[in-house]
């Protein structure tokens, strides 16, 4: 039986009051601006991901992924989808960058709308969250920082704070291959390369997962029917796929393969790939990284002859 708990508001902290109406303008500004994002869905999703790359690149920031399960069935969760698009977009936390996983739960699709990204793959991921954070019950929408933080998906200070906690961690590096399109098929492979101290020590390997998960960088829904009737709702990073590629053990000594059929509805040129490890039965992510976005194929060419 699938379980729903909402959040309920502390009306009894004023700080907390004046916490919550900052808050909803901030979250009215990233609305707007992700509106007016989704007008060029494709190079407004390229654009950010090499953003991100720069940032990273040049500023050495630590990978910290961030999960949020949501549903378009759900008339509070488009603040927090807002949200996570502009953790994604602007990376406001100094020395993080944000790995964002937009995931969609089934269990809101009975109740007035089918969400077409809803799989039952994340509410069962969810409630394996539930239970190693000993939780009550699962909800929507919730935000997970690097496996280990949860909390109301908007909920913009905890989200900052525990971002800029997440990134004061180390993480494993993670090499990822460009990644190849066959058909309708997109397939890639990773390798973990062991620390240097680790190999001298014949230090032991954490006990870890190794997934892949690929990523539709924008999508955008009119919804008809249920809570969020009448609205256009706007995603970034949503989850079409997710599967674990083997464990951290095997793919410090080999690189690990993955592929995945590219859903028909998505332009392949909006895919990305984004790997992580997290340690066994849903714990810490020791480590991520996205691969940048499939590069469009080139246009062909043909050559006539003069007259």
């Amino acid at each position: 039986m699938i379980r729903f708990v909402a959040p309920r508001p502390r009306t009894f902290v004023v700080l907390l009051i004046a916490l919550v109406v900052a808050s909803a303008f901030y979250l009215r500004a990233f609305r707007r601006s992700a509106v007016h994002a989704a007008e060029r869905p494709s190079v407004a999703a390229n654009e950010q991901t090499r953003a991100a790359a720069r940032r990273a690149s040049s500023a050495g920031a630590t990978p910290v992924l961030v999960e949020l399960f949501t549903s378009e069935g759900c008339s509070s969760c488009p603040s927090a989808d807002a949200l996570l698009a502009r953790l994604q977009r602007a990376q406001p936390v100094p020395d993080a960058e944000v790995l964002a996983l937009e995931e969609h739960v089934d269990y809101w699709d009975s109740l007035g709308w089918h969400d077409r990204f809803s799989s039952q793959q994340f509410s069962a991921r969810q409630s394996a969250y539930v239970e190693r954070l000993s939780l009550n019950s699962e909800y929507t929408p919730q935000m997970i920082v690097d496996g280990t933080d949860q909390f109301v998906g908007s909920d913009v200070v905890h989200a900052l704070r525990s971002i800029a906690r997440a990134a004061a961690t180390p993480k494993l590096t993670l090499s990822l291959s460009p990644l190849s399109v066959d058909g309708n098929r997109i397939a890639g492979q990773v390798l973990v390369p062991r620390p240097a101290a680790s190999r001298r020590r014949s230090a032991p390997v954490p006990h870890a997962d190794v997934y892949a998960a690929l990523v539709q960088s924008m999508a955008s829904t009119q919804v008809l029917t249920g809570e969020n009737g009448g609205q256009t709702l706007h995603h970034v990073s949503v989850v079409r796929g997710m599967q674990r590629i083997g464990s951290l053990a095997q793919a410090t000594s080999m690189p690990l393969k993955f592929s995945f059929a590219a859903p028909s509805d998505a332009a392949t040129a909006d895919l990305r790939v984004v790997i992580f490890i997290q340690r066994a039965g849903q714990g810490a992510v020791l480590g991520a990284a996205s691969s940048a976005p499939i590069a469009p194929p080139a246009p062909q060419i043909s050559a006539t002859a003069g007259q």
